[in-house]
Order: C-alpha cells, then structure tokens, then sequence
C-alpha cells in the first residue's frame, strides 16, 4: 500500500520545503539597486493598505455570500416546516370534519328513517279502523 520508495520525493504536509538556490545573475541581466530605506518605506505601506483594503472587500463578500446561503437554507427549512406543520394540522381538521359530518348524516338519517316508521305505522293503524 504505501511503497516509500515510489514516494519519497512527493512531500507530505508536515514536510517544510526549501526552495533551492536561485542561480547567479547572468552578466546580461543586471541586479536592480537595493531601494533606499525612504523609498521602500512607502511601497511597503502601500502595499499594506492594500492588502487591508483587499481583506476588507473579501470580508464582506465572504459575509454576503454567507448570509446568503444561510437565508435561503433557512427559507427551505422554514417553508418544510410550515408544510409538515399545516400537512398535520390540515388532516387533523379534515379528520374532525369528517367525523362532524358522519355523525350529523348518522342523526338526520335516524331521525328520517323514525319519521318513516313511524307514519307508516300510523298509516298503518288508521286503515285498521
């Protein structure tokens, strides 16, 4: 599995690599001067200010795109809830209903079928007589 002779020139995380030696100049290619202490002084606070301003700008875009992401994770989550929620308490009402009518169409069938019998039985009685 792990064959260290095939992998001996890959570096790993821990291992600190040094870069080699830079070759000499050439002839053709002249050094530039060393900058003088006042000169340098300015382009390393320039580019300081623009490192921060370049941190503030990807701070704030890092911020958004999170805001972002995390609003419209709560709106799926929020508008699941809501459905699973209103999903039960809309079964519960039209299973409160259901029982509301069986039990109305169970008393005016009872009721009807009384008022049948009993003018059928009255029918019934004065035909007798």
């Amino acid at each position: 599995m792990n064959n260290p002779t095939r992998e001996s020139g890959i570096p790993v995380l821990t291992e600190v690599i040094v870069p080699s030696q830079a070759a000499p100049a050439s002839a053709a290619e002249p050094a530039p001067p060393p900058l003088a202490q006042e000169e340098a002084q300015p382009q390393q606070q320039a580019a300081a200010e623009w490192d921060e301003e370049r941190w503030a700008r990807l701070e704030r875009d890092v911020r958004e795109r999170v805001l972002h992401q995390v609003l419209e994770r709560i709106d799926f989550v929020l508008e699941q809830r809501v459905r699973d929620s209103l999903a039960d308490v809309l079964q519960l009402a039209v299973e409160n209903l259901a029982a509301e009518i069986h039990s109305g169409l169970h008393h005016t069938v009872k009721d009807v079928v009384t008022r049948a019998v009993t003018q059928e039985i009255s029918k019934l009685q004065s035909t007798k007589k």
